[in-house]
């Protein structure tokens, strides 16, 4: 997948990669950035296991996200729990982007890493990591507390399923545009044992709405 904006003056440019695990055709580990008035929803959502089954949980969880994508990320997380209560469930991260503000709330729930890099090599922290809260969104859901981070301009989040291996966030090279980060961590971490997905998303900067 290649590398795309909202829109021509975009705060945000992201990149995708995606693998299947060996032997099926279809993943279960979807993307979404969906923007919304001054803002944008990113996420990524693993269907619990492989095959058919996860991918029809993970879809129903992104078309849930895609509708309300402007709400609090806490919320987002109750709305597909109640819509998957009836699926095998996800796992999930979210990050949602205030431009108004330049902040960006998150919240996982589940194995989904999700690394904050900041662009300012001297800002303290200069590497932040979601939370990830045991539980599945459509069968246990943990207590839910969103973190909130200011964000500057070039800023780099990067959100990886249990298929990526750990480590992932390391030696990233911070010139390179989000679909290359992306490919690269997919290409050196991807384990082989489950489905895979790598979102890598750069705040631009609210200059750029």
């Amino acid at each position: 997948m290649s590398t795309t904006a909202l829109h021509s003056k975009s705060f945000l440019e992201w990149g995708v990669a995606t693998q299947a695990v060996p032997g099926q055709t279809v993943s279960g580990d979807l993307a979404l950035v969906q923007p919304f008035a001054h803002g944008a929803l990113i996420a990524v959502v693993d269907g619990l296991g492989h095959g058919e089954e996860a991918t029809a949980a993970a879809r129903i969880a992104v078309n849930v996200l895609r509708e309300k994508a402007d709400q609090s990320v806490i919320v987002l997380v109750q709305r597909c729990h109640q819509a998957l209560i009836s699926t095998r469930g996800a796992v999930m991260t979210l990050v949602s982007f205030n431009t108004l503000h330049g902040t960006a709330s998150w919240l996982s729930v589940g194995n989904v890493a999700g690394a904050l890099l900041r662009a300012d090599t001297r800002a303290w922290p200069p590497f932040e990591a979601a939370l990830m809260r045991g539980g599945v969104v459509g069968y246990q859901l943990p207590a839910l507390h969103a973190s909130v981070v200011v964000v500057s301009p070039g800023d780099l989040f990067i959100l990886a399923t249990d298929g990526i291996g750990s480590g992932f966030d390391r030696n990233v090279v911070r010139t390179d545009t989000p679909q290359q980060i992306a490919d690269r961590i997919m290409s050196r971490h991807f384990k082989g044992t489950d489905d895979a997905l790598v979102l890598a998303a750069r705040f631009l900067g609210p200059g750029h709405e």
